[in-house]
């Protein structure tokens, strides 16, 4: 006779119940970026709607950022850190290969021995993590989830690229992720489109500097095909984000918050345009002081537009991110 496996009990339902940020001290306005390129404050802010960015000191790493904003998150969510079953972090800018920053973070926050780990999914990050975080609590393998967006891109900007050295900050973005009775995150439309891998991408790979010994190797950065991408997230990411509302069973004029991966505010607004989202929906536009934090930024951004009563409890969300990969994950919300 063929053994049978027992089915796993979860939560009927998953929820964010609490969310915090963290942005560095140090606040970077353009003129810092301008004594790099040859640019204005103007063409910058045209381009990318970006007045300035945070970025990160010394003792501000990804550990402690990370520290920081999920802190905050569990003291929103209304639950003590031993309560959490696991803990994931989205990261492109933690350089230690291994061990995960995940089981430093857990150890540190008082978690006791959580499932933790680390994922790279680029600004996608935190909604791939969110997914994740839903499936465990369902699942019946986490009652708690920590979900943590956090990035030092300043590490790997290149100031002398005219097409990049603005774009990127720093920061870091929690959400705790728990049981809930009624549905509160809906399906996520995700994917990947390998075949532009290029068009976002790190300049080196490490390997370069095992294979290189004694020769001197600009350290690595973030590059793009600033057109490319722009194209692709204007004209596909608006598609996926309408996905993500027909699976969620809501139309725009029921949204309240608008949530996008903060990469552009000329992106932002052509998906707006795109959405035909109505005026009453509250829009994140963290960009314009914090910059592309990249997995970070959808947090940091559900954050502030909660703190600033843009958006409130209980709000309906749309969130989308899409980036390096090209990867892309949307969904819709109901806020902590």
């Amino acid at each position: 006779m063929t053994a049978k496996i027992s089915p796993s009990k979860g939560a009927p339902y998953a929820r964010i119940l609490g969310v915090g940020g963290y942005r560095p001290t140090r606040v970077v306005p353009n003129q810092v970026i301008l004594e790099h390129i040859d640019s204005s404050d103007e063409w910058i802010r045209s381009r990318s709607g970006i007045a300035s960015r945070h970025w990160a000191g010394p003792d501000e790493t990804v550990a402690e950022m990370s520290l920081a904003a999920g802190g905050k998150a569990i003291a929103d969510a209304g639950i003590s850190a031993s309560d959490i079953d696991a803990v994931v972090v989205a990261t492109v800018s933690h350089f230690k290969q291994t061990p995960a920053v995940a089981t430093d973070i857990a150890h540190r926050i008082g978690a006791g021995k959580p499932a933790a780990f680390d994922i790279s999914a680029g600004c996608a990050g935190f909604t791939y993590g969110l997914t994740l975080a839903k499936g465990m609590v369902t699942d019946g393998t986490a009652g708690y989830v920590l979900v943590i967006g956090v990035e030092r891109l300043s590490d790997l900007t290149d100031l002398e690229d005219r097409a990049t050295a603005f774009l990127f900050g720093d920061g870091a973005g929690a959400v705790i992720v728990g049981p809930s009775n009624v549905p509160a995150i809906g399906p996520t439309v995700w994917g990947s489109e390998g075949d532009k891998s290029e068009t976002i991408k790190q300049t080196v790979s490490w390997e370069v500097y095992r294979d290189t010994p004694g020769e001197q190797v600009r350290f690595p950065s973030i590059t793009q095909e600033g057109q490319a991408v722009f194209r692709w997230a204007v004209f596909e990411m608006a598609k996926v984000a309408q996905e993500a509302l027909d699976a969620a069973g809501i139309t725009a004029d029921q949204l309240d918050a608008f949530i996008p991966h903060q990469a552009n505010m000329r992106i932002i607004d052509s998906m707006i345009k795109a959405l035909k989202l109505p005026e009453h929906v509250a829009v994140a536009r963290d960009v314009e002081t914090t910059g592309n934090t990249s997995a970070a930024s959808i947090p940091l951004a559900m954050e502030r537009l909660l703190a600033t009563g843009q958006a409130k409890s209980g709000d309906t969300a749309l969130v989308i991110g899409f980036g390096a990969g090209l990867v892309y994950a949307a969904t819709v919300v109901t806020l902590p």
